[in-house]
């Protein structure tokens, strides 16, 4: 079967998924996390392990409560966003009780000089994306997954209108740079472990952690406006409140290393605010520093 084919075939399943009520929603999502936590999947390893080197000083007991939580909104997340891929944006949107800097965002659209919005994989960045297309055209950078059925899947459940994508490889930059000198709009996940030499090593939530510095980069040598931007919950049921934040103009320092550090610094205070909607399920911390002698802390 064509990867076409079989990727909607998936999206009619994900849109089945999509039409239960949110209710029945968060009641599944919190039964797979505790599936996640019985068998101990792999979900659970990678969260328990990312909140050891994250939160040392937690008492034992505290740090497994924040396990549990973060898993339990890891798998409603998921479930989430199989709605809000097969539902009409508008009506996704509707979800959003509270908007923090919206006109900070139009404005830097308006300028003309192209703006960069750095989402960290906090909260919903998928509702965010369809904010941000709701806006006007935007070009998102994603990681395709190995399968091309996977490709072909997120290809299109992120092909909304005013959206397009562009493969983290080589051309990206240059596809960028691109928007952004002609006034367009960029969204990048900042925290997301770049190739071994295409970042730099610099603390997040103190421990040394490959970075990317692509954001810093096309700031400095674009003039484009950096903004922080998130979906976050807020309350019991399907609310979200927007949040769009200005970077600090040392997220665009000529400096590398200067720079990073900043970037993580925001993003670190992005996933305090509520670390249970923070993505602990992602192994951020895989390669290590040349010369440190550290493992992966993974194996």
């Amino acid at each position: 079967m064509k990867p076409d084919t079989t990727a909607s075939l998936l999206y009619r399943l994900a849109a089945l998924v999509g039409r239960l009520p949110w209710s029945w929603l968060h009641a599944l999502g919190d039964a797979m996390a505790t599936m996640w936590i019985r068998r101990d999947a792999r979900e659970s390893r990678v969260a328990r392990r990312n909140l050891q080197l994250a939160y040392p000083d937690l008492l034992p007991s505290q740090r497994e409560a924040l396990h549990r939580d973060v898993l339990r909104t890891t798998a409603r997340q998921a479930l989430e966003t199989l709605r809000f891929w097969t539902r009409p944006p508008a009506d996704n949107l509707s979800l959003l009780r509270e908007r923090h800097g919206e006109a900070l965002y139009d404005q830097a659209l308006a300028s003309g000089k192209g703006v960069i919005v750095a989402a960290p994989h906090f909260g919903n960045w998928e509702l965010l994306n369809q904010w941000l297309a709701s806006r006007g055209p935007l070009a998102i950078v994603y990681r395709p997954p190995e399968s091309a059925v996977g490709d072909a899947f997120l290809l299109k459940v992120r092909g909304a209108d005013n959206i397009r994508q562009v493969r983290a490889e080589g051309p990206a930059v240059r596809q960028l740079w691109k928007v952004l000198k002609e006034g367009g709009a960029v969204g990048i996940l900042p925290d997301q472990q770049p190739k071994a030499g295409d970042g730099e090593f610099v603390p997040f939530f103190g421990v040394q952690a490959l970075t990317m510095t692509l954001v810093s980069r096309l700031a400095e040598r674009t003039g484009a406006t950096v903004l922080f931007a998130w979906c976050e919950r807020i309350g019991p049921g399907p609310d979200f409140a927007l949040h769009v934040q200005p970077a600090p103009a040392a997220i665009a320092d000529p400096d590398p290393q200067h720079a990073t550090a900043v970037l993580n610094e925001c993003v670190e205070r992005i996933a305090r605010r509520d670390p249970a909607q923070y993505q602990w399920t992602y192994k951020r911390y895989t390669l290590r520093p040349p010369a440190s002698g550290e493992d992966n802390p993974y194996l």
